[in-house]
């Protein structure tokens, strides 16, 4: 066993960073519409925004790939207008794990408008504020536990993928090579005791995330009761 290099860690904790930062900007008014919303298309959308829990990674992977490629229309128009490269770098990363994660920061949101008491809502808008200022001044203060879930586990979640960031990232240090990758190659290797310590780094922050979020769901019911 070499040194032990935590880049990969420093990598996976920036996408997640990034992931989870960028999919609350966007599921907050997209679960907030959701959640609010009578249309006949709202089942099509739920059922495509729950599709990467339940399609296997490799298949996932292999559309983003596809997608983002050099010989894509989206991968052509970023590299030409921004100078980005998305597959096999590190904004490519960001553009899968927000897709992969895309569910663990939705559904919570979601469920969470879902349960508020509706006559709170309407008495906001009697009261004169506008539907931006009811999202944000009642309806979220009101979310706190399905807020912090849907932080959290994005965040846990996005740290902990394998197949989706190897398939279009692949594994170059210090750019794509995160820490689920990096366990990969220790196994290959038959580097067992590195990919015994990083497991165990991976392990224990899934358990205290997880602790954490049932930590604050049950102080939170409690206070209710």
């Amino acid at each position: 066993m070499g040194e032990l290099d935590f880049t990969p860690f420093y990598l996976s904790f920036k996408l997640a960073a990034f992931a989870t930062v960028i999919l609350f900007v966007i599921c907050l008014p997209l679960s907030w519409y959701f959640a609010n919303s009578n249309s006949r298309y709202k089942p099509i959308f739920e059922a495509l925004s729950a599709l990467p829990i339940v399609l296997p990674p490799s298949v996932l992977g292999f559309y983003i790939l596809y997608a983002l490629s050099y010989n894509s229309p989206i991968g052509a128009f970023f590299d030409k207008y921004f100078g980005l490269k998305l597959v096999f770098d590190f904004p490519g990363l960001v553009v899968a794990s927000c897709l992969y994660s895309f569910p663990f920061m939705f559904q919570p949101l979601q469920n969470g408008f879902e349960s508020l008491d509706k006559s709170m809502i309407e008495a906001s808008y009697i009261g004169g504020k506008s539907k931006l200022e009811t999202l944000l001044k009642v309806a979220l203060p009101n979310i706190k536990p399905s807020l912090i879930t849907a932080i959290v586990i994005t965040f846990a979640h996005t740290v902990g993928e394998f197949g989706v960031v190897l398939m279009v990232g692949g594994s170059i240090p210090g750019k794509t090579k995160v820490a689920s990758v990096a366990i990969y190659e220790m196994v290959e290797n038959m580097d067992y005791k590195s990919a015994h310590i990083y497991s165990a780094i991976l392990l224990s922050i899934s358990f205290l995330v997880l602790l954490f979020v049932y930590l604050v769901n049950r102080k939170y019911k409690k206070a209710k009761s």
